[in-house]
């Protein structure tokens, strides 16, 4: 099996396929990948509205990643919502055991569109492990400032950026709304402004965005081209109709 032709999804089942697992497996193979996946939870939702989480077993997630570790040589990982912080620490270190050099790209996916809470308490000490094992973790703006609540926005991009590499989509950016960042090598910051105007919001866009991230970098781009062609993949998606539910038509800006 070669290592490039493979990368794994590690989320939710969302019956609309707009976000979770699903979604990223259609942006791992519009990048010319094969999407392997583990599934953390299955939801029920839709494009609108989100009804309930149930949780699989740390045990039998766990089992599922051993299985492909069996198999499959895999070198990328995106992470979406995982239960809580324990597990998911639990959950980087197998991978970790699995393959010592493999990329982790983390979604901190802390609340749906809807509403819905994933994780309202936790432990930021935990969280700190997680984050000092993740090649890349991929906020958005209201992430970021709920990660750590006693500190501000700037406090919490240099505590994370000690330990890993930041993409923070600027979605829900009150200004510059679009203009997305990326925090690496501890003091390098990388502006990526819009490309085009979204035609509308997307369901799942942020899953989108850091599957996009993580096939790039299974791509073997450079950091900062990786991070520019998921924003032009990620603006393709938006663009990609008028409805809530995208399309992945992608057409590569290289």
């Amino acid at each position: 099996m070669k290592t490039q032709n493979y990368i794994l999804t590690i989320a939710g089942l969302d019956p609309s396929s707009g976000a979770g697992i699903t979604s990223d497996i259609k942006t791992f193979e519009a990048h010319g990948l094969h999407g392997l996946s583990v599934c953390t939870a299955v939801t029920v939702q839709n494009d609108i509205a989100f009804k309930n989480c149930i949780w699989i077993e740390e045990q039998i997630i766990l089992n599922q990643i051993e299985t492909l570790f069996e198999r499959f040589e895999i070198a990328v990982v995106k992470i979406g919502i995982i239960q809580s912080w324990e597990v998911l620490l639990t959950v980087v270190l197998a991978l970790k055991s699995e393959n010592p050099n493999i990329k982790i790209i983390l979604d901190p996916v802390l609340k749906a569109s809807a509403g819905f809470d994933f994780h309202s308490t936790q432990n930021l000490k935990v969280f700190e492990k997680v984050l000092q094992n993740c090649y890349f973790v991929t906020p958005n703006y209201d992430e970021i400032k709920a990660l750590f609540p006693a500190k501000n926005i700037e406090e919490t991009i240099d505590f994370i950026s000690e330990k890993t590499n930041i993409y923070l989509k600027g979605g829900h950016r009150a200004d510059k709304k679009g203009w997305d960042e990326v925090y690496y090598s501890k003091i390098v910051k990388l502006n990526i402004p819009p490309i085009t105007t979204a035609v509308s919001e997307k369901h799942g866009s942020g899953c989108v965005l850091s599957s996009a991230l993580a096939a790039n970098l299974a791509l073997k781009f450079s950091l900062e081209d990786a991070c520019k062609n998921t924003k032009w993949y990620t603006e393709q998606f938006l663009n990609s109709n008028k409805s809530l539910l995208g399309t992945h038509n992608y057409k590569p800006n290289y």
